[in-house]
């Protein structure tokens, strides 16, 4: 019996004996980088379709743990993607409650505030942390070392699943298992180590090291104590930032104050690699972080010459490369272990041995205070979307898409006149005191100053092109007066 156990009244025990019930705690706050420039701060890895099966691999996490012997997941993600996440939730069906972290922190302030939750929600849960970019192809041999960590768990380890490597890769942490069993093929946790260079991941190999997956199982009460032990400023901050928290629609809004006095650690740093519970448990169910270019070439199906070729595509002697456009046709020529990623506004070309590194030109993008290192062309908001077609002195053009039911705020500019025009579905249009709905091929216009709002009343997306005419365009020349997602 764990020692938080002794002397727990009656009223607790109920809650305790759910504990074969795991309770997923979701990381979904990322940002992708090395996504680039598909993966951007506006829109990361985990809320994309990067693989066939047409979901995000935040959509597949969550459908993972949806039954199966798991309670209503809890899913930590930025404050920026509150209505993705929801949105994605919806579109497979699973409930979940939404926390939204008021900045990034990384991971270990994100668990403190989940099996804060946990433990409220009945003292000793079980819990399982699981990243939400990660890739699992064998859902039951997953499903399987989930049941057995939690079984682990149960008894008062913090279990991690670490998976049998089969190369020496140098793009993961690893962990070195223990002498010490504790059954079921686990082992006491001996140590984590840093990215190695090859020779060192190839040495790792052959004495029995594991990838660090990231993903943990727990008693929410043990890492609690685990947390209180050994990063105490952690958990002040995620009691404060919780216990301050306020529902805003259908998430939990994190107190911004309390949280940021928060330091930015992960929880290996913060925990894992100084506590005496730690336990690892190998395992092999198609795990892949897909956290490079290289990654994702290496999961996906490949043709005879060892190419992946995605969307307008065309290549000539080209061998072992990944190429992929969204819309501008992309030609490749000649090249060998290649990495060529275009969107609207960038191009990546990258030796595929370096496509870990596509993190370092997003660091210098950044520097440079390039727009395209954090933010798409289409920006994603509860209503819909908007992407920008052109720009330039005095004007802007945007294609506008609002989804059945959407509304944009009731808002007003300083500096710009607007004109919409509808290309597809109907608009609910306000301009001041009046409502009029227009139709395809029809035209509003609203002059600087004025009060007005879109709607989509209709069944389909609502499509229209917007120009907008005045001294200054950009995005925060709006006066919102009123927004039914709450937003500032």
């Amino acid at each position: 019996m764990h020692p938080c156990d002794a002397g727990r009244s009656n009223t607790t025990r109920k809650a305790m004996e759910q504990r074969d019930q795991v309770l997923p705690i979701i990381m979904a706050g990322g940002a992708g980088t090395r996504l680039w420039p598909i993966s951007r701060d506006t829109m990361p890895k985990q809320f994309i379709a990067l693989l066939e099966d047409g979901v995000s691999p935040f959509q597949a996490t969550v459908r993972r743990v949806a039954g199966n012997g798991f309670t209503r997941p809890i899913v930590v993600t930025n404050n920026d993607f509150r209505f993705i996440c929801a949105e994605q939730l919806a579109a497979v069906g699973v409930a979940a409650d939404i926390v939204l972290e008021p900045e990034r922190r990384d991971s270990a302030p994100a668990v403190a505030i989940g099996a804060l939750m946990a433990e409220r929600r009945g003292p000793g849960t079980t819990c399982l942390v699981l990243a939400s970019d990660h890739v699992i192809r064998d859902e039951p041999g997953f499903l399987a070392a989930v049941a057995t960590a939690a079984q682990l768990a149960a008894g008062g380890r913090i279990m991690t699943l670490g998976i049998t490597p089969d190369h020496p890769s140098t793009a993961y942490g690893y962990i070195r298992p223990g002498t010490e069993t504790l059954g079921h093929g686990a082992h006491v946790l001996d140590t984590f180590v840093e990215k190695p260079d090859r020779a060192t991941a190839e040495t790792y190999l052959a004495d029995g090291f594991v990838w660090n997956s990231g993903n943990f199982a727990f008693r929410s009460n043990v890492m609690l104590d685990e947390l209180r032990a050994h990063a105490p400023d952690v958990l002040v901050a995620a009691e404060g930032a919780l216990d301050s928290a306020v529902t805003d629609l259908d998430f939990i809004r994190l107190d911004a104050d309390a949280f940021k006095r928060s330091p930015s650690v992960s929880i290996d740093y913060a925990v894992m690699e100084t506590t005496r519970l730690g336990g690892v448990l190998a395992a092999d169910f198609g795990w892949s972080d897909i956290g490079s270019w290289d990654s994702l070439h290496a999961i996906k199906d490949k043709d005879a010459d060892g190419n992946v070729f995605e969307g307008n595509v065309a290549a000539i002697d080209t061998t072992n490369s990944f190429v992929r456009s969204d819309d501008v046709l992309t030609t490749v020529l000649g090249l060998d272990n290649v990495v060529v990623v275009t969107t609207d506004d960038a191009v990546l070309v990258a030796a595929k041995d370096a496509a870990p590194d596509v993190k370092r030109m997003v660091a210098k993008l950044r520097k440079a205070g390039r727009s395209e290192a954090s933010e798409h062309l289409r920006i994603h908001r509860p209503w819909g979307w908007y992407q920008r077609i052109d720009i330039g002195a005095r004007f802007q053009v945007k294609h506008i898409c609002v989804k059945p039911g959407g509304h944009l705020s009731l808002q007003r500019h300083h500096h710009r006149a607007e004109h919409w025009v509808v290309v597809h579905g109907t608009a609910e249009v306000t301009i001041d005191d009046e409502i009029r709905l227009y139709h395809e091929n029809e035209a509003a216009y609203l002059p600087i100053g004025c009060v007005h709002r879109l709607h989509n009343p209709g069944k389909i997306d609502l499509k229209l092109i917007e120009v907008q005419v005045g001294s200054y365009t950009g995005e925060d020349d709006i006066v919102r007066i009123e927004d039914i997602y709450a937003r500032d």
